[in-house]
């Protein structure tokens, strides 16, 4: 059927709004019977400030997802299993310190040149030396043995480096310098061709792709604030507009809701540890360090009530950082209990005073609850758990701050954080104590047996049978992370990824999204057809 296509022109005029600034994007329609383009909108925060670059954060990072113009090692699955793409086979010595991987053949960059080994190995050093959003320290070297075949040497040994080989774009080494990322050579299903940095990026298929050639020949992506996006939506100059629960319940002509589910959690540290001052600044709480409090806290929270009220429904309870990842520990979930949390206090001490704020030992039963100023969602939580809290007998103050004072003062108080990736590493970084600190590195804790499963896992030889480990890192029926564990987090909910989609439009399948609702949704527009 026919369908009007969307075209870049000076006609009608969004204004999105980005850091240091505003940009005018322009756009307008145009009568077409193209049915192989489409243009999406993603936050301003999507834009890589770095350019296209997997060393610095394109692909990889806080927000993952798949590179598209540069080709990955594997992939990840529907259901979070790994697959192939550049490799044909890939294994582990029995120490875990050597992974091979043979690579395709016939497979070039887009400047001509074919993709070999040497380009593999020179991408992963060059990550290793130079990576500013990764951590490669678990790499000594990637060596090309042949032209089809890489050797990962590693300093230790890294059972989900898989799920590492997923979101790294191979460079080439030849065309590869200071200012690749903002001009890119790749060898992925598409191919960039122009980019108005603070207002959009215009990706081509690529015409030499060794794979299924792309349904979607052309792909826009707008970089707008949500209000923009809404906006462009409702003049009908986009085909895909990201939104909030907030606009969920608006009905833009010609558009239906698209709903994702993700692993985009959003959630709460309580500090484990008692209040301690190093080097000026205060480590753990004197009410949050004792667990009672944490386990009354983490039942006393109605997470159904907040996706409600907060989310307008588009949302799913949260109980870890890894909810509905094949690593799951479903020991993890709660039953919503509110007396039962309040006997919890009582019997712990937690006494009621005139006032109806708990106190035992001179220390009251209050907190301050941080998060991001800038994110009214998170906002919102902040302000439905100091609600809940209160019929514990719980005061809490909230507080908007800044990234940068919110790390530190996370150290003692809590603060709504977002997380969610697809590897087990989203566990490892939370909760497993730094050699330097001996505490975990965003919330003072620590657990050995916590941290004994997770470096075990890590030395596993066998992916799949890891995940029993970080499992039972979680809880093994005597400690964890978990209700009847330390439970030094409280997770509320995963937030689902809300977009408007012009009628006509298939959007393919997902997979569950990780943190950050940009990237995710364009990792397969290759497949999105028009009806």
């Amino acid at each position: 059927m026919k369908r009007k296509l969307l075209v870049i022109m000076m006609a009608v005029c969004v204004t999105a709004s980005f850091a240091g600034g505003s940009a005018t994007v322009f756009a307008a329609q145009e009568e077409s019977t193209a049915k192989d383009e489409v243009i999406v909108t993603m936050p301003t925060t999507s834009e890589p400030e770095s350019g296209f670059d997997p060393a610095y954060g394109w692909g990889a990072g806080e927000h993952v997802h798949e590179p598209l113009i540069q080709s990955t090692l594997t992939t990840t699955n529907t259901d979070l299993s790994i697959g192939m793409d550049l490799a044909t086979d890939y294994s582990v010595s029995d120490d875990g310190l050597t992974w091979t991987v043979k690579i395709r053949d016939d497979v070039k960059f887009t400047d001509g040149e074919a993709l070999t080994a040497s380009d593999v190995a020179f991408t992963y050093n060059n990550c290793r030396d130079n990576s500013s959003v990764n951590d490669f320290s678990m790499l000594k070297e990637a060596v090309a043995v042949d032209d089809t075949t890489v050797e990962f040497h590693m300093n230790t040994p890294f059972a989900v480096w898989p799920y590492t080989m997923a979101i790294v774009g191979i460079v080439p080494e030849h065309a590869y310098d200071e200012n690749y990322g903002q001009d890119p050579i790749g060898s992925g299903r598409y191919i960039m061709k122009q980019w108005d940095k603070g207002q959009q990026v215009i990706f081509e298929a690529n015409p030499d792709y060794y794979g299924e050639a792309p349904k979607m020949k052309k792909v826009t992506v707008l970089f707008m604030e949500e209000d923009a996006a809404l906006a462009a939506a409702q003049s009908g100059t986009v085909d895909v507009a990201h939104t909030a629960a907030s606009y969920s319940d608006m009905t833009v002509d010609g558009y239906d809701l698209f709903s994702v589910q993700t692993v985009d959690n959003r959630g709460f540290n309580l500090p484990a540890t008692a209040a301690e001052e190093i080097d000026g600044v205060t480590y753990g709480n004197d009410f949050t360090s004792d667990v009672e409090v944490r386990r009354a806290i983490n039942i006393g929270i109605d997470r159904e009530e907040m996706i409600q009220n907060v989310l307008n429904g588009y949302g799913t309870p949260a109980y870890s950082v890894c909810d509905k990842m094949p690593w799951y520990n479903e020991e993890a979930e709660v039953e919503y209990d509110l007396d039962k949390a309040k006997e919890i206090l009582e019997t712990a001490g937690w006494a009621e005073g005139d006032d109806g704020i708990r106190e035992k030992d001179g220390v009251r039963a209050e907190l301050t609850m941080l998060y991001p100023a800038s994110d009214s969602v998170r906002q919102a939580l902040a302000e439905d758990s100091k609600n809940q809290l209160a019929e514990l007998g719980i005061e809490v103050t909230t507080e908007g701050v800044d990234w940068d004072t919110a790390y530190t003062r996370a150290e003692s108080e809590p603060l709504v954080w977002g997380w969610g990736a697809h590897t087990p590493m989203e566990l490892y970084n939370i909760y497993h104590t730094m050699s330097e600190t001996g505490l975990a590195e965003y919330s003072p804790y620590a657990n050995e047996t916590v941290d004994k499963y997770m470096d075990e896992a890590l030395k596993s030889s066998d992916l799949e049978a890891s995940y029993d480990l970080w499992k039972k890192a979680q809880w093994d029926g005597e400690s964890g992370i978990t209700q009847e564990g330390d439970i030094p987090w409280i997770w509320l909910c995963n937030i689902d990824h809300l977009y408007f989609v012009k009628d006509g439009l298939k959007v393919a399948d997902q997979k569950i999204h990780p943190h950050g609702h940009g990237w995710s949704i364009v990792n397969n527009v290759d497949q999105w057809s028009w009806e």
